[in-house]
């Protein structure tokens, strides 16, 4: 009886472990199943496809995994649409920006510090003679000539000659990039200045020849009126007189103008010659000072120089005396004030100077750095003839004696131009 009692409890046993493992075998491969299905969406996604979502399940376990899974693929896919949308804009700026730099008629390149171009627009391909994608890897010297030995860096405006381009003036400037990594770029801007050129040349060929031509029917008045003043034509009365000085004066400011133009356009044909010569300082500020002071006592002012030691200088004597006069002149005009003129000799380390002071209205600070531009003149604000030339030509005299002009002013009080010239 014991042994069949046994039996039945091992065949209920087996019974009942056949069960639960036949449950835990179906449980499992739903688990399988559910596993598998997640794995493909999982694996769908990774490669791009944003469609791909899992089934509902009415399972419970498995219903909270699969919203999760189906959230992510839609937030997922929003995003990439919100990138495609950016790449899209991304793409129009950059054809808009592109369409911009190449209708440009300055040609755009972007170097390294060594040269080598890196970027180039078909403008410069087109001066280059040379395809955009096969200039990429060239250094930009194999192309251009540079008139002066200087770094890529220190470009400004600067002439240059390029090889294969029919067109002849050109500048060139650079820009330093500033990036996030350490490299060294450079943006360099060449631009063709040839029609500017010619039309520079028309304009000063005209004014030179009209210029030239003024000069005779002036200076022929200017003798005339030395006859009237002669009394060569009989005797005048003093209203006469005055007015014939006042005539005489008018007209000898047209000769300077006239005079002042044709110096100018001698000096860009042919540059600033120089006849230097050692020249004793005080006899020669002596000199000029004693023929400008008839000028300023009509002005009523009067010319102080005071005598210090006597100083050799190197320079040409006549363009030296040019400018001198030039800035005595300027003092004259602009002192609208009793307080006279004074000349300052001076020396520094390898220089000697020359300063020309008056007490004058002055020059604003915003007006400093353009009285020495061509063309340019504070003599209109205040009624009085000037071609803006005087200053202009000043400043070349000087550098071209490897000096300068240093000016300095502050408004009606006091405005000094001082001319430094090497021993």
């Amino acid at each position: 009886m014991a042994w069949y009692l046994l039996n039945i409890a091992i065949l209920t046993s087996l019974v009942l472990l056949f069960i639960v493992t036949r449950q835990t075998n179906r449980r499992w491969s739903k688990i399988n199943d559910y596993l598998g299905i997640v794995t493909n969406t999982v694996n769908s996604v990774r490669y791009g496809n944003l469609s791909t979502k899992i089934e509902e399940i009415s399972h419970p376990t498995y219903q909270n995994v699969t919203d999760s899974i189906n959230r992510m693929v839609d937030t997922l896919n929003d995003r990439e649409k919100m990138i495609i949308e950016y790449q899209a804009e991304l793409m129009r700026q950059n054809k808009l920006l592109e369409s911009v730099i190449n209708s440009l008629s300055d040609g755009i390149l972007i170097v390294n510090e060594k040269g080598v171009i890196l970027r180039a627009t078909p403008k410069i391909s087109t001066w280059f003679g040379v395809k955009g994608a096969d200039l990429i890897g060239k250094n930009i010297f194999d192309y251009i000539q540079i008139t002066e030995n200087i770094s890529i860096e220190r470009l400004n405006n600067l002439d240059i000659f390029i090889k294969h381009s029919p067109a002849n003036n050109f500048y060139i400037s650079s820009i330093k990039l500033s990036l996030d990594d350490n490299k060294k770029r450079y943006v360099l801007l060449i631009t063709d200045v040839t029609n500017e050129r010619e039309l520079e040349k028309l304009k000063e060929d005209f004014v030179a020849t009209l210029t030239h031509d003024l000069k005779v029917p002036i200076v022929a008045e200017s003798n005339m009126l030395n006859f009237f003043l002669d009394e060569k034509f009989g005797a005048i009365n003093d209203k006469q007189k005055l007015a014939l000085l006042n005539m005489k004066n008018s007209n000898k400011e047209l000769v300077d103008l006239v005079q002042i133009l044709l110096e100018t356009y001698k000096m860009k044909e042919k540059g600033i010659q120089l006849y230097k010569e050692n020249i004793m300082l005080n006899g020669f500020l002596t000199s000029v000072i004693d023929e400008m002071q008839p000028i300023a006592e009509n002005a009523g002012l009067k010319i102080n120089f005071t005598l210090k030691r006597d100083i050799k200088v190197f320079a040409d004597a006549m363009q030296l005396e040019r400018v001198v006069k030039n800035l005595i002149s300027n003092a004259i005009s602009h002192s609208n004030t009793s307080e006279n003129i004074d000349i300052l000799t001076g020396e520094l380390p390898g220089f000697i100077t020359v300063s020309v002071v008056d007490y004058g209205q002055g020059i604003p600070q915003e007006e400093l750095k353009l009285i020495f531009n061509k063309y340019y003149s504070a003599a209109k604000k205040f009624r009085k003839i000037g071609t803006g030339l005087g200053l202009y030509l000043s400043q070349q005299i000087i550098q071209a004696h490897g000096g300068e002009i240093i000016v300095t002013s502050e408004e009606n009080v006091r405005t000094e131009f001082c001319v430094k010239l090497p021993i």
